[in-house]
């Protein structure tokens, strides 16, 4: 595909719509695919969008605004709704009513949470290991149903499972992961948990981290998600590289969210390892290097859409902070042509 066909006959890329003749463009048959189960993430991907590109203009949107955005993903208006009051409900946004309109801006513990989430998603690399592990061990009776809500919560944080009762991490942080099981509503079991931080004191005849590792995750499968995540935006990295300048800033924006929406999911899974404990050839290399250069292409069209159409409720358009610049060490070069 080179720069004079943009969209291999895809217009919808251009910010048209497409013809029933046309091709899809790598970008529009993403677009297409989460439209397709859009119902069920739309929780998610409001999420993804308050932490990515909301919060570096102040973290509040007119829901108006907000339900313009996403639009083009296949979320109606009622769905949007709906999603919000749920996101409200559980502690991630909050509403400012400004005479008959209202913001939504992230609530205290929803930024935190993001805040948090984006040291994993946007670190150009991950942070040295102290070769410490964080156990949670489960030391009181939990019922059957609040023991499977724990294992589902922690697994979501990266925690691997040794046996019943033990869970193990290499480096996360355990008092904001109390916290956010507390407001998943699991503050009932928090005082049956007990966090340790314990090294290995490497005795001649005992295993080695890597036996941990191998009994505690399942790699082998997180390895197989990575490569999937590459197969599916390896072809939007080549088209935005070719002919980025000709395809739509809406399409941008759009693109950048599902991005890290689709990234964000994977390393909510993924323990963040290090590398000595990493199985050879291990695919979050390669991912975490294309989602920056991706990332990287996207930003300043994306941004110039949230110019446009990221309003609050008394019709002020905020501007982007110097946060964009720290996300994967990209240069503020990047943001001067947003």
């Amino acid at each position: 595909m080179t720069s004079a066909e943009p969209a291999t006959g895809c217009t919808h890329a251009r910010g048209e719509r497409p013809s029933a003749a046309a091709g899809l463009c790598p970008s529009c048959q993403r677009i297409e695919q989460f439209k397709a189960g859009a119902r069920g993430q739309a929780g998610s991907i409001i999420v993804t969008v308050f932490g990515d590109g909301v919060l570096p203009r102040g973290g509040r949107i007119w829901l108006g605004s907000l339900i313009h955005l996403l639009a083009p993903l296949g979320l109606a208006d009622r769905l949007v709704r709906t999603a919000v009051f749920r996101l409200a409900q559980d502690d991630w946004l909050e509403a400012a009513v400004h005479g008959r309109r209202s913001d939504y801006r992230l609530t205290a513990s929803g930024r935190r949470r993001f805040v948090e989430a984006s040291r994993h998603i946007y670190s150009a690399e991950p942070a040295p290991w102290d070769q410490r592990w964080r156990l949670i061990t489960v030391t009181g009776e939990l019922e059957p149903e609040q023991r499977e809500r724990l294992r589902r919560a922690l697994f979501w944080h990266g925690f691997g499972q040794l046996g019943a009762d033990c869970f193990v991490h290499p480096s996360a942080d355990l008092a904001a992961v109390f916290e956010s099981l507390e407001s998943e509503s699991l503050a009932p079991v928090l005082g049956r948990l007990l966090p340790l931080v314990a090294a290995n004191p490497r005795l001649p005849a005992s295993g080695d981290d890597a036996d941990l590792v191998r009994r505690a995750w399942n790699l082998e499968g997180l390895d197989q998600a990575y490569r999937s995540f590459v197969a599916s935006y390896a072809p939007l990295l080549t088209q935005w590289q070719t002919a980025g300048a000709d395809l739509a800033d809406e399409t941008a924006f759009l693109i950048r969210s599902l991005l890290i929406h689709d990234y964000r999911r994977l390393l909510l899974r993924d323990p963040e390892l290090p590398g000595v404990l990493l199985p050879p050839r291990w695919a979050g290399h390669e991912a975490r290097s294309l989602c920056r250069a991706l990332y990287g292409l996207l930003l300043p069209a994306s941004e110039r859409h949230l110019d446009q159409h990221l309003s609050l409720a008394d019709g002020q358009i905020p501007t982007a902070s110097a946060l964009l610049s720290e996300r994967f060490d990209l240069s503020d070069s990047l943001l001067a042509s947003t």
